[in-house]
């Protein structure tokens, strides 16, 4: 019985081969992404009326645009534009969450009651519903959506870290650190933030997605990327009265953003079960 246990044991598991697809069409999005000027077949935003709506072939692979644009060459442009705003909202919320859950988790008593509370109150909203009333009294662009996204987005943060700061905060090396006259702030930044963050790593590896969906969502509703900019939501919108008679507009920025936020759900996936302590082998 011993010989097909221990073979089961060595096979990879589902999950982790899934994260590992995610983690591969992750690193092909983000290199398409940085290498877009060398990969794009046409300029950006060069304008070919003449070839307007023309459907995939040889010259054009995605097919082209309203206005003659290559939408192969969109894609690959509107990728760095929606990646940059994932890495930024996520960046912004990560830093402001973490940062109060770690003080809220390890300081205790009337601090943390005080930012759990405001938390609280940024949680009662819907994420999405409170992005667009932000962006709807802001002027809509790029930097509008970052800033939009991240103030809805770092609550999450917030709360996952002062549970995890809470438990390292009771460990016997952190009491052994206050014993010794270590000064709050250095055991904080030396104990505290350094072991809470695994979890955190995870959750940002699983909202990546989201932050790519609702950032295509708001310029879809015209209140994020604004023409020229290449966003994949932006194409979609423009795109969508088009897709009985043109699919090709509309279906590929749609794919892009399919296939990456799939993607980056797949290896979030994985890293959580990869890391879940209860997971273990038996």
């Amino acid at each position: 019985m011993r010989g097909p246990v221990r073979l089961r044991r060595t096979l990879p598991r589902v999950p982790d081969r899934l994260a590992g697809l995610g983690g591969v069409l992750i690193a092909l999005v983000v290199l398409a992404a940085v290498f877009a000027p060398l990969l794009a077949p046409y300029p950006a935003d060069e304008l070919k009326p003449a070839e307007a709506l023309l459907p995939p072939d040889g010259a054009h692979w995605f097919g082209t645009d309203q206005v003659g644009r290559d939408i192969l060459t969109r894609v690959l442009y509107g990728g760095r534009t929606s990646l940059a705003v994932a890495a930024a909202v996520l960046a912004a919320s990560a830093a402001v969450g973490v940062t109060l859950g770690v003080v809220a988790g390890y300081a205790g008593g009337w601090l943390r009651d005080v930012i759990l509370r405001v938390t609280d109150v940024f949680l009662a909203f819907p994420a999405l519903l409170l992005s667009l009333a932000l962006a709807v009294v802001l002027q809509p662009s790029v930097s509008t959506a970052v800033v939009a996204i991240a103030v809805t987005w770092w609550p999450w943060y917030t709360r996952l870290a002062a549970s995890v700061a809470a438990s390292v905060a009771t460990r016997p090396y952190v009491d052994a650190a206050r014993c010794l006259g270590v000064p709050a702030p250095m055991i904080v930044l030396r104990h505290v933030l350094p072991n809470s963050l695994t979890p955190v790593l995870v959750q940002i590896s699983l909202d990546a997605g989201g932050v790519i969906l609702t950032a295509a969502a708001l310029s879809y509703l015209g209140l994020g990327a604004q023409e020229p900019t290449a966003e994949w939501g932006l194409m979609v919108q423009q795109g969508q009265s088009l897709f009985t008679t043109n699919w090709w507009v509309v279906t590929f920025p749609g794919l892009a953003i399919l296939v990456t936020a799939f993607a980056f759900n797949m290896l979030g996936e994985g890293l959580r079960n990869a890391l879940d302590p209860r997971r273990a082998v038996r």
